[in-house]
């Protein structure tokens, strides 16, 4: 009896063990600790990344073996799955529970780094940087050293301290297994972006030989040639070069170098320009010179940078020379250069050819197109018929248009621009003629737009009938006409206008009419006509007027857009070759393409992706003897 009870007591100890819950057992070897089994499952489950099941196995185990060995273990891995779920704040109090309950143990340690990297995923960097402080003044473990010093890296990257997050990482390099030390290399790049050559080569020469100095400042004068940022790269490489000229890797570090300086950095500070100071357009040089020397002494006087250096050379409009002065500009390390007013096309292509940023001063159509270094800050015939259409259309509400314009580049440039951003706003060109430049009487041209209807019109008298009471009424079917032509021709054309009934209809004329000289020539014929231009010396704009009274001061005169324009570009090219980020006339390119609504005298300018100014050009009507400025939204 007693045998079959006992048998019977074993059975059901044996049921239970396999199938139902353990009992905690009294203390044996941990081989046989009974918690082992579910442990081990969870580890598979938790290789695998099954985290859910993983997790509920390893909360089984706390909670059936709550002082078991591997407790502290199972509470680790609850944290590091609620690391990896994102469930950061969860975690953090999980390895919180480690660090009270452990206090001396290798987990305590653990969870405290952990700890690090839930904060460091919410981006509490400056918590990061004090607790891993902390950690690494109290352990002397590599793995905890290594995993604290790349997280007070990235802490110290993403609040921008590069030079301390360079720190960090070659700490963690000096503490990495060989494997690993790959790992690291795009940590010591990231950080080495924005720090600054000497403290590079500082951080390597007080490691010694524990890091390898040698390669990693080649590796990285050649990743700053790589990020554009040359006057690095010429540093570190130049550093690399006299500290280690045995090294294999001195050849191409010494080309590197030389490379850099012949295409690519430049003299901080320092510009160049290129105006015929003599020949036929030397009037336009110097006035172009009196603005930039004015723009020159006004930045100077307001920015607390080194005084910007001008580097002046006459072309004498002659494209020979101005290729030759191009080059000389490139062997003086010039950041930009300012012009030329004439031979732009030899100089454009010097310039793209040493990759020294120009802005000219060009209405040739395809300037810009000679390369990517090239740039034009001028008032274009598109630029003008775009403005002019817009507000016509957009503002005036107009939609039919006439167009008459002189049989020459100038006017049919004008017109197929015109008639193409009409057609674009969806408007109409309801009649388009043409004359001969030189010609004075205007009639034929005229008549053929107001395309005339033979009427009779009813005499006083039933008796008084004839074909002298026939009379011609002009159509007009257009709500405005567009003269693309000098104030000269267009004062004669615009009486005649009104003389053969063309009346009631706005006036629209291209920059040239922004000339005291059609107001004086048509007088009540051009009152109300709207044209465009670049510059508006009469402007309300604060800017402006303060420009207009300090130039009149200094040199007696009133400027035009070829000053204003002139003073802008300076304005735009001061500014960022004496910007201590900008290391390269590639990065000064860049920022040439990236400049959005600089605010200048010539109105809002951005440049587009083909190296073209885009500006917010100013809209004028003429009211009696003047000009008005009209709001161009």
């Amino acid at each position: 009896m007693k045998s079959t009870a006992f048998i019977l007591l074993v059975s059901v100890i044996a049921f239970f063990w396999a199938c139902g819950p353990r009992p905690v057992p009294p203390p044996q070897p941990v081989e046989f600790h009974p918690g082992t089994p579910l442990f081990s499952k969870a580890e598979k489950l938790f290789q695998e990344k099954e985290y859910d099941n993983a997790l509920e196995l390893y909360n089984e185990y706390i909670s059936n073996f709550p002082k078991g060995y591997l407790a502290a273990e199972a509470l680790m891995k609850i944290g590091l799955i609620q690391t990896a779920l994102g469930k950061n704040n969860s975690a953090r109090k999980i390895y919180e529970q480690i660090v009270d309950r452990y206090p001396d143990t290798f987990f305590a340690l653990t969870a405290k780094v952990e700890i690090l990297t839930t904060l460091s995923n919410e981006g509490k960097y400056q918590q990061v940087i004090r607790r891993a402080e902390v950690i690494l003044k109290t352990t002397n473990s590599k793995a905890h050293l290594l995993r604290t010093y790349i997280l007070l890296g990235d802490s110290y990257l993403a609040t921008g301290f590069a030079v301390d997050a360079l720190d960090s990482y070659l700490s963690a390099y000096k503490k990495a297994a060989e494997e690993e030390k790959e790992n690291l290399y795009p940590k010591i790049e990231r950080a080495a972006k924005d720090a600054d050559p000497k403290s590079i080569v500082r951080l390597l020469t007080r490691m010694g030989t524990e890091l390898p100095a040698d390669d990693l400042i080649y590796r990285l004068g050649v990743k700053k040639y790589e990020w554009k940022k040359y006057e690095d790269a010429v540093s570190l490489l130049s550093v690399f070069v006299k500290k280690f000229p045995k090294h294999p890797h001195v050849v191409p570090a010494e080309n590197l170098i030389q490379e850099i300086n012949e295409k690519f950095t430049f003299n901080h500070n320092t510009l160049g320009c290129l105006l015929p100071l003599s020949g036929p357009y030397e009037t336009y040089g110097h006035k172009i010179l009196n603005c930039i020397e004015l723009a020159r002494f006004q930045f100077n006087a307001t920015h607390n940078r080194s005084p910007i250096r001008l580097i002046i050379k006459d072309t004498e409009s002659d494209p020979e020379k101005a290729a030759l002065a191009v080059r000389e500009l490139s062997e003086d390390r010039v950041g930009a250069i300012i012009g030329p007013v004439a031979a732009h096309e030899a100089a454009a292509a010097e310039a793209q050819e040493k990759r020294i940023p120009i802005i000219t001063f060009s209405q040739k159509e395809n300037i810009t197109t000679i390369g990517d270094y090239v740039f034009r800050n001028f008032i274009t015939p598109k630029m003008q018929v775009e403005s002019l259409v817009s507000y016509a259309m957009g503002v005036l509400g107009l939609s039919r248009f006439a167009v008459l314009y002189p049989n020459e580049k100038y006017g049919k440039t004008f017109a197929e621009l015109f008639q193409d951003e009409v057609d674009a706003y969806g408007g109409e060109i309801v009649k388009v003629e043409t004359y001969d430049p030189n010609q004075t009487d205007f009639a034929d041209p005229i008549k053929k737009l107001a395309e005339s209807d033979m009427e009779f019109i009813e005499p006083p008298d039933e008796k008084m009938v004839g074909p002298e009471f026939e009379q011609i009424k002009p159509v007009i079917d257009f709500d405005a006409i567009f003269i693309p032509d000098g104030p000269k021709t267009s004062g004669l054309i615009l009486p005649q206008l009104a003389f053969y009934d063309v009346v009631g209809i706005q006036l629209l004329g291209t920059n040239l009419w922004h000339s005291h000289r059609l107001i004086q020539m048509a007088q009540q014929f051009v009152q109300g006509a709207v044209m465009v231009d670049g510059f508006f010396a009469e402007s309300r704009s604060k800017k402006v007027e303060d420009f207009v009274t300090i130039f009149e001061e200094t040199f007696d005169d009133k400027p035009g857009f070829i000053e204003a324009v002139a003073y802008d570009t300076a304005m735009i090219l001061f500014n960022l070759v004496s910007r201590n980020d900008i290391q390269s006339r590639s990065q000064i390119k860049d920022e040439i393409l990236n400049l959005r609504n600089f605010n200048g005298l010539t109105g809002e300018t951005s440049f587009d992706p083909t190296g073209n100014a885009q500006k917010r050009l100013y809209i004028l009507q003429i009211e009696k003897d003047h000009f008005i400025e009209l709001e161009n939204k």
